[in-house]
């Protein structure tokens, strides 16, 4: 079916618009979140990099320690309730991290608090959406289904960036956190008006049951846990990189905030181009192509501890983004396509915790390596770990040759 049909069947399909036009609200809403928290944060009195790092770590830990929890949820009970209430946690969070930097009352450990408070938002949402796409899109438009979610995530990205750079610069990061925090708001009260269908799990098996059959689905595949293994260390180094690295070098070399902003800018709308090319391109060997994609995360990371100019990083952080959108699309719809409807939230769960388990040890290193190394030498680091763990993944034989059901369909009728 041509690309243009396969758009018109699922815009035409409430149930899937609702679903995208709620996913798209949430991601502008986070968008938000990067510069506002980062600039906001760093320009209250006494902070630092360290302070950074903190509040950071308080938001991932509590996401990667509930991650688990979030997927046996997602698996037992109505997806689209458990969507919901995810953004309502995140709105509040995002929100009162909002008003205490207007007001000035920001103790650490409140922040931290609702820094946490997001991030098990976190753990609920990302399971449940990735559970709910296939019960809401049909086996054929998979693909294309993931790639439209990814150009409302990704447009979202791109606009909230700007919007939130503009907002620090002009109001501060209190007011455009605020304004995240209400934009996951709008997105649940749209959530509200998705299917709640009920749960493929066996209601009768226990939780910790239903976690030992998730895990076993998940160890079962090759390409499946080496590639978590792989973003896990990967996303150590970018944690600490995006969060922490690259905001003070930005802060000092390129500009404060708005320097920053046009380098996540930058790969948010590359993130756009990687999505259009998802929508035309369904290759052979996805995870193969995917992981390729994947070495694009060093080249922004080398550039800012090279002190490369600002038009430079922002050119390789397009790239990146191209990479991992085109990933992300490859990755969600050959998981959906691989794993068992019923078990799918769960081994979701298990790729995210193993994915970001790291992501906090990054955060909380990226303050001391400042310290240590300075910023540049800890940004060249990261740069070479990126490179290393991307060349490990492919080592392994069922990344580089499992092969689409798309492409693998045709073989086996021929074959029959």
């Amino acid at each position: 079916m041509p690309a243009s049909s396969q758009t018109r069947e699922l815009l035409a399909d409430a149930p899937f618009a609702v679903l995208l036009a709620a996913r798209t609200v949430s991601m502008l809403g986070m968008a938000f979140a990067p510069v506002a928290l980062a600039f906001g944060i760093l320009a209250l009195p006494g902070a630092d990099a360290g302070t950074l790092s903190i509040v950071l770590a308080a938001q991932t830990i509590p996401m990667v320690a509930f991650m688990l929890v979030g997927g046996v949820i997602a698996d037992r009970y109505s997806r689209a309730r458990v969507l919901r209430w995810g953004q309502l946690l995140a709105g509040a969070a995002w929100g009162g991290i909002g008003v205490m930097l207007l007001t000035g009352f920001t103790p650490l450990w409140l922040l931290c608090t609702a820094a946490a408070v997001a991030g098990m938002s976190g753990a609920a949402v990302y399971p449940a959406l990735t559970g709910i796409i296939p019960d809401l899109v049909p086996a054929h438009l998979l693909q294309q289904g993931n790639a439209w979610l990814s150009m409302g995530a990704s447009a979202a990205r791109f606009v909230g960036l700007v919007s939130s750079g503009a907002i620090v610069v002009w109001l501060g990061g209190g007011w455009a956190m605020v304004v995240g925090g209400s934009l996951y708001l709008v997105a649940a009260t749209l959530s509200s008006f998705l299917p709640h269908g009920g749960s493929l799990a066996q209601p009768e098996e226990s939780p910790l049951r239903q976690l030992v059959d998730g895990w076993s689905e998940f160890r079962s595949r090759q390409w499946l846990w080496v590639c978590v293994l792989q973003w896990a260390v990967m996303l150590l180094v970018l944690q600490a990189a995006q969060g922490v690295l690259g905001p003070v070098v930005a802060n000092a070399e390129l500009g404060g905030a708005s320097g920053w902003t046009a380098v996540l800018g930058g790969e948010a709308l590359g993130a756009i181009i990687g999505v259009v090319i998802a929508m035309l391109w369904r290759p052979q060997r996805p995870i193969l192509v995917g992981t390729l994609l994947t070495f694009a995360a060093a080249v922004p990371q080398l550039l800012l501890g090279l002190s490369s100019p600002l038009w430079l990083v922002v050119v390789s952080a397009f790239f990146m983004g191209i990479g991992f959108d085109l990933f992300g699309v490859l990755w969600m719809t050959t998981m959906q396509q691989e794993v068992p409807a019923e078990s799918l939230s769960r081994v979701a769960s298990y790729d995210a915790l193993g994915s970001l388990m790291l992501g906090p040890v990054g955060l909380l290193l990226a303050g001391p390596a400042v310290t240590l190394f300075g910023v540049h030498n800890a940004l060249l680091g990261a740069g070479v770990v990126s490179i290393a763990t991307t060349a490990f993944a492919l080592c392994f034989p069922d990344v580089r040759r499992l092969r689409s059901q798309h492409h693998a369909a045709p073989d086996v009728a021929r074959a029959a």
